[in-house]
């Protein structure tokens, strides 16, 4: 605008010195010529005369003397402009995502939001919002008491679901699916991108930085569905310490953590579940072969024991998972690797060109060289017996054990990576 502006006054200006030259070439076409003798008038004439020729001379002096003043006004006014132009590129506005906290009946939610508030590096691009579920009147105080910091959602609906009678004892499960349905239909009214967070998990110092640098790979690669922060198989003593920056694709849904787009949530609310809706994502049918983001090291942590799974694998692994306390800047490294073309050959190469080993190799210490290593099962049955036997998750969900990418399940043991690997050649899951 101050550019446009000066551009007028500098028109204006160029106009009255275009009118000051129009008057001296006029006022020196109506003298005599100098090179011709002029008939002697009388004194009055030659004095008006005289007089004309000085007033002609001043103004040309001064038009000279405002030309170099134009040149200099036009110097400064190009200099200012390209100034401006260089200190204010045209910039796209950072992503907006929100992080929808589901809650219900555990005051301990104070643990999840006092570190999501303090990680938060804007209030602005991360805005909080808690939907709380049970009508838990403590648990609403709570949050309530974060007053204008985070957003308090309370669905209306509170009252029992009907449930078939064998599954009375599964309740819990039919609220969360309700609950989980209501909300995100809540936040994608005014959010494309949300980070959904259960109240028993603390994040990590860069669990903002994670989710914000791997949202332009979720929005530009269609084989992926979702970004998790967690680890299924990352407990200390199964993950690559120096390995804070890893990240991997997986087949298997993770969730504990997790971001997905509105154009997902419009796929799949239609048809979303009564219950169970966390085992219904991992199901062929949803899934659709697109894999998730995942990290070597969890940025999320559950200290939830108590819930509606009663302590389902809380004990033996949940607990132990190790949460990353170094801040990766992820959003200044290259994460195109993770692109499906690029990644998928890769992947593929660096575990079958792996040198094989025995599980008695492995069990004995008998590995030699840095790795890595890979150990074949043929059947879901050989895999569970290695997981159960190296202490890693052995379940599989519609065919696809825990961090699995197309079959392939890698962890970190004794200071060597591990793939755990089906033959060469492997096509697809058996989700039966």
């Amino acid at each position: 605008m101050r550019c446009q502006r000066g551009s007028v006054i500098l028109y204006g200006t160029l106009l009255f010195l275009i009118w000051n030259a129009v008057l001296v070439l006029f006022l020196r076409a109506r003298l005599p010529d100098q090179g011709t003798k002029r008939v002697p008038n009388n004194d009055d004439n030659t004095d008006v005369v005289g007089e004309v020729l000085r007033v002609a001379d001043m103004l040309e002096k001064e038009l000279e003397s405002q030309n170099k003043i134009l040149m200099e006004i036009q110097k400064l006014k190009l200099g200012r402009c390209a100034g401006q132009k260089k200190l204010k590129p045209m910039l796209p506005p950072d992503p907006v995502i929100s992080v929808l906290v589901m809650a219900c009946n555990r005051v301990t939610v104070r643990r999840c939001l006092d570190k999501l508030i303090e990680y938060r590096p804007s209030a602005e691009l991360f805005p909080i919002i808690v939907s709380q579920d049970c009508g838990h009147a403590e648990t609403a105080d709570v949050i309530r008491s974060y007053g204008s910091t985070v957003t308090h959602l309370m669905p209306v609906d509170l009252a029992d679901v009907a449930v078939p009678p064998e599954h009375k004892m599964f309740q819990g499960y039919y609220k969360i699916s309700r609950h989980y349905r209501w909300a995100l239909n809540q936040v994608f009214r005014s959010y494309s991108a949300v980070i959904i967070v259960e109240d028993d998990l603390e994040v990590a110092p860069d669990f903002f930085e994670y989710f914000r640098a791997t949202l332009p790979l979720l929005r530009s690669d269609p084989s992926l569905w979702c970004v998790s922060a967690w680890n299924d198989n990352g407990r200390q003593g199964f993950v690559d310490p120096s390995g804070s920056r890893l990240l991997y694709r997986t087949d298997f849904f993770p969730g504990l953590g997790w971001m997905l787009l509105r154009e997902l949530w419009e796929e799949l609310e239609p048809t979303w579940p009564a219950a169970f809706w966390d085992d219904w994502m991992r199901k062929p049918e949803q899934r659709r072969g697109r894999a998730c983001i995942r990290p070597e090291i969890s940025r999320t942590l559950t200290f939830g024991r108590q819930g509606v799974s009663l302590g389902q694998f809380y004990d033996k692994y949940l607990q132990y998972i190790k949460l990353n306390s170094d801040f990766v800047p992820f959003t200044q490294l290259n994460l195109t690797y993770l692109k499906e073309d690029v990644y998928k050959k890769s992947f593929q190469k660096e575990v079958y060109d792996a040198p094989a080993v025995s599980f008695e190799d492995i069990q004995q210490g008998a590995l030699e060289g840095g790795g890595p290593f890979r150990l074949q099962y043929s059947s879901k049955d050989s895999f569970k017996v290695f997981a159960q036997s190296l202490g890693i998750m052995n379940d599989f969900k519609s065919g696809v054990p825990r961090t699995g990418y197309r079959g392939v399940v890698t962890v970190f043991l004794k200071g060597r990576r591990i793939y755990i690997a089906p033959p060469p050649g492997w096509t697809e899951y058996d989700p039966s």
